[in-house]
């Protein structure tokens, strides 16, 4: 069959050089090629989708847009949610419920309120938050479209800490502190505060797209969340787990409140080391031991002086007396412990319980007094003596000025100190002992490793068991009051003029608490209630069932979905909710609160670090969203692997953004080449098509079949790739399939039926295929990329319903291995003849002959498909023969083995102007051998090889390798070149 329009081969391009997202090649990008109209068989046109692109304008096709409109987005989203989408189906499918990790209300603050922008934590934490979105997101809309009952369920978390620390920093801007209005009236303010600002975080979630269910969305201070708080409470002091005590903590003087480790960040910060006689009692002036301390105001608080028994230096001191300094002359024993390292700093250790956790832990082993010598605001209190009310940091200066004075001060010296700092306000956290509440976490803990034993939780990745495991195992009792205002009050009340530490009572409400004071006391008691408030993490870690209406067991929502299926979130919390999820979820509900947790790694920038807008690194995903859109920043961050830090940069965007836009031409490019909605004849036929079965598919010719096989491949894959969570896997299988060999190959494959065919049967079996591998492209990536992913799905014809909520292709589909071989084959061919065109500079408009030589059974399909492969090659089509044996001219052809059993021959003159080529080489030649020549004479210099830096050298060394090579290819073509056709002389 004869090309009746030759001129198109001429449009045909090259294996794709294209900007992989995951390659991240620096080649750039190909188009998909779009043939002018004049050329195309089968008219633009406009075609049937589901009602609500023509009745709402929701929706955009690609034959009236050059690109995907960001934009849409939003429009996209609203009508999905208007729809009831995100809603559970009532179709009675197996339940699939993920809980939102709940984002702080203060989210909002990154994106751009001046008053807060100082507030970095919220940025970081609400990148992280994000990312997980994406991944339930993927997980939800995957499930939903297997038919299974969906929900994500979605909220906001108070952020005890966070918010006060934010409106506390408003009113102070305004003049006005949190003590002048009272709690009542602060409290009042936060709310007004979070009615403003609190859906900010909501309207950014689903800008992200994701598909929640927000008709379900709570709030952790919500009536419903705030009653399975109180219940938890009593329930775990009822069964003796929550007790009160004075216990070493990590105090915020700022704040004045405890703060969990969570929020305690360690930084490595110049300091110094401070060296301080203490004097023996009852020895002579050379009787003293040099004490090294980085925090010499905490000495007022020492108890001990300890040594390691084992420190030969010190054993006469064992058992005497050290006068403190400063202290007119309190002694404290000099004692002997192994906890001691004799080799840091002078081996004598300062043994302050009150103020570091190391001390505090030893002096109760040891049965030390604790002396705590500092106010909740981080000034020094009486016990200091003449140094009380001096702010701590204040008091180390004017007390090392003095001991220098009194000359007890030996030497100061420079020092990396590991700070701790408070997440919230970046100020240093001080440990000290207070009273609070506390749970005894060991036998829930007992209960929670089990889980993890028995199988009934599983962590992905598994590395992350062992780190569970010996959180768990080493577990201490969780501190859970916080001396703050906003938040849920500790139900605990105490009786007016009795010993709080004595008698308190706990109830679910006051009422409650008067009446069993009454009962006791009788009808003139008064009662308070305690001030505190809990740790935001204790109602987090109800959260997968307090959302469902626990302590309500008889409610619905709790009888159909609970426990829930899979928790994501980032590994970084893995101690602090997932674990105390998993604890309170046994204790309470007596099941496991999901099935899988699933830890992904946090964003980093594209060098690896931390985002911090000290280092001008962060990356808003607002502002990223508008430049690049929803669906490639999805795409890039899904790209990472489990557990994985994932590094960030604009290379990977602009990537995925690429990908969106090959997504859009090739949606354009079927689009332009389906049949008019008119033509019910051709539908029927594109329609009667049933890919599903092994004959339809084996009858297909050989493009058709070795594409629509590797689609049935890649749907068995990827859909066990999403089972197992492995999305970095299902990403880059899809994203393959659809560029390297859709796009890449079959597109450009179809144009030969489409635009050359004789027969509407081929050019109907085409679009077909083109038709059924689109669409379930687009079904495969719509977890991914759901807003693109829509659109092309609506402009695509006799749609019933919407992508969000079509069925999941079907697996196990028939798919032929022999024909994805033969293909194979026919590309390894294709890829010769390119590579020898573009070897020999072949004009991209220049058709040249070819002699295939194989055996018959290759010869039969190659010749069946030579239309394609003129096409894909650039051949002319009148001039390729089929043999199987090499032709007579085989000595003046290019010699190509495309694989074993085919090869081909390109005669060299209708490939170049042989002469001019010759003279061409002789000129690269001569070139080439000059720079050669000036690498070898360096190198055979011995004043070079013997000064030159060792690297420089080796680069010339590489360098001259390389030339050599190039130089011996070169000679090698043109001998060929010359031994083809005689040149004179």
């Amino acid at each position: 069959m004869a090309f009746s329009r030759p001129s198109l081969l001429s449009r045909s391009s090259s294996v794709c050089n294209r900007l992989n997202p995951i390659l991240l090649s620096s080649m750039r990008c190909r188009r998909v090629t779009l043939y002018p109209s004049s050329f195309i068989r089968f008219r633009s046109r406009r075609f049937f989708a589901v009602a609500a692109m023509e009745s709402t304008g929701v929706f955009t096709s690609p034959e009236v847009a050059k690109a995907f409109d960001f934009a849409s987005e939003e429009r996209i989203y609203k009508w999905w949610e208007s729809q009831g989408y995100f809603k559970p189906n009532e179709r009675g499918g197996e339940p699939f419920v993920v809980s939102m990790p709940p984002p702080n209300v203060t989210g909002s603050l990154h994106m751009g309120h001046a008053m807060f922008v100082t507030l970095e934590f919220y940025f970081l934490k609400a990148w992280i938050v994000k990312n997980s979105h994406f991944g339930m997101d993927i997980m939800v809309r995957y499930q939903r479209m297997k038919g299974r009952t969906a929900l994500w369920l979605p909220g906001t978390d108070h952020a005890g800490i966070a918010t006060q620390l934010v409106v506390e920093r408003m009113l102070a801007a305004e003049g006005i502190k949190r003590v002048d209005l009272g709690r009542e009236e602060f409290t009042k303010r936060v709310w007004q505060w979070k009615k403003k600002y609190g859906g900010a975080i909501t309207n950014q979630i689903k800008r992200l797209g994701a598909s929640c269910d927000w008709t379900r969305e709570h709030f952790t201070l919500d009536e419903q969340l705030s009653r399975a708080v109180v219940e938890a409470f009593i329930r775990l002091h009822d069964k003796g787990l929550i007790y009160q005590g004075s216990y070493m903590v990590n105090w915020s003087p700022n704040l004045q409140t405890a703060v969990s480790d969570l929020e305690v960040e360690y930084s490595e910060e110049p300091g110094a080391l401070y060296h301080i006689k203490y004097r023996v009692a009852g020895g002579s002036r050379s009787d003293f031991l040099t004490i090294a301390t980085t925090r010499p105001e905490t000495l007022f608080g020492d108890t001990a002086v300890a040594v390691n028994p084992k420190d030969e230096r010190y054993s006469k001191y064992i058992g005497k007396q050290a006068i403190v300094p400063m202290t007119f002359g309190r002694h404290v024993p000099i004692i002997s412990d192994k906890y001691v390292d004799k080799d840091f700093g002078t081996g004598v250790l300062k043994i302050s319980p009150g103020h570091d956790h190391n001390d505090y832990l030893l002096a109760r082993k040891l049965g030390l007094p604790i002396l705590n010598i500092m106010n909740k605001d981080g000034t020094l209190n009486e016990v200091a003596g003449l140094y009380c009310g001096l702010d701590r940091f204040e008091a180390r200066k004017k007390l090392w000025h003095e001991l220098e004075e009194t000359g007890l001060a030996v030497k100061k010296e420079a020092y990396t100190m590991r700070v701790p700092r408070s997440q919230r306000g970046g100020e240093i956290i001080e440990p000290l002992v207070s009273k609070q509440w506390f749970v005894t976490m060991e036998p829930l803990a007992e209960k929670a490793l089990r889980a993890v034993e028995k199988g009934e939780l599983t962590i992905l990745p598994e590395r992350f068991e062992k780190i569970y495991n010996h959180w768990l195992s080493n577990i201490k009792d969780w501190c859970i009051s916080r001396q703050l205002w906003w938040g849920h009050r500790i139900p605990v009340w105490y009786v007016v003029g009795k010993d709080p530490e004595e008698e308190y009572i706990v109830a679910r409400s006051e009422e409650e608490a008067l009446r069993k004071a009454r009962e006791k006391h009788g009808k003139s008691v008064e009662i308070y209630q305690d001030p505190d408030v809990l740790d935001t993490w204790f109602s987090s870690s109800l959260w997968p069932f307090s959302t469902l209406g626990w302590p309500d067991v008889s409610a619905k929502d709790f009888k159909d979905f609970y426990p829930t299926s899979v928790l994501e979130t980032g590994h970084d919390i893995l101690f602090f909710w997932v674990a105390r999820m998993v604890m309170m979820g046994i204790e309470f509900t007596g099941t496991v609160p999901f099935s899988y947790v699933y830890l992904h790694g946090l964003i980093r920038d594209s060098q690896g670090r931390k985002m911090s807008k000290t280092l001008g690194n962060v990356i808003d995903p607002l502002d990223t969203i508008k430049e690049y859109g929803t669906d490639a920043l999805r795409f890039t961050l899904s790209l990472g692997t489990a557990g994985q830090d994932l590094n960030l940069s604009t290379e990977r965007l602009t990537s995925s953004k690429a990908f969106t836009n090959k997504l859009w031409n090739a949606g354009k490019f079927v689009l332009q080449n389906l049949p008019d909605q008119s033509d019910l004849s051709a539908w029927k036929a594109i329609q009667d098509f049933e890919f599903d079965m092994e004959k339809a598919v084996l009858n297909l010719p050989l493009p058709e079949c070795w594409v629509v096989s590797k689609l049935h491949m890649l749907i068995d894959a990827v859909t066990i790739s999403y089972d197992k969570l492995f999305f970095g896997d299902v990403s880059r299988e899809i994203y393959d399939f659809f560029w390297g060999d859709f796009a890449d190959w079959y597109i450009e494959a179809s144009k030969a039926r489409l635009y050359n065919s004789e027969g509407d049967s081929v050019a109907s079996t085409s679009q077909a295929v083109l038709l059924y591998v689109f669409e379930n492209i687009l079904k495969l990536l719509h977890p991914f990329m759901p807003f693109v992913t829509e659109e092309l799905w609506q402009s695509l014809p006799y749609r019933k319903e919407a992508l969000i909520v079509t069925a999941w292709p079907a697996t196990s589909l028939p798919r032929l291995d022999e024909s994805v071989k033969k293909f194979e084959n026919l590309q390894a061919l294709t890829r010769a003849i390119r590579n020898a065109r573009a070897e020999y500079s072949v004009e991209p408009g220049r058709r040249i002959p070819a002699s295939i030589v194989g055996n018959s059974e290759v010869l039969k399909y190659i010749y069946e498909e030579r239309e394609v492969l003129a096409l894909l090659s650039r051949l002319d089509f009148h001039n390729i023969s089929c043999t199987e044996s090499p032709p007579g001219d085989a000595n003046q052809s290019v010699h190509l083995v495309a694989s074993e059993g085919l090869e081909a021959y390109l005669p060299l003159a209708a490939m170049v102007d042989i002469s001019a080529e010759v003279q061409r080489l002789l000129k690269r030649l001569a070139k080439m051998q000059t720079e050669y020549d000036g690498l070898m004479a360096r190198l055979s210099s011995s004043s070079f090889v013997e000064k030159a830096p060792e690297d420089v050298v080796r680069g010339v060394q590489q360098k001259a390798a390389e030339a050599e090579e190039k130089l011996t290819l070169t000679r090698n073509q043109l001998s060929f070149l010359e031994s083809t056709i005689p040149i004179s002389k």
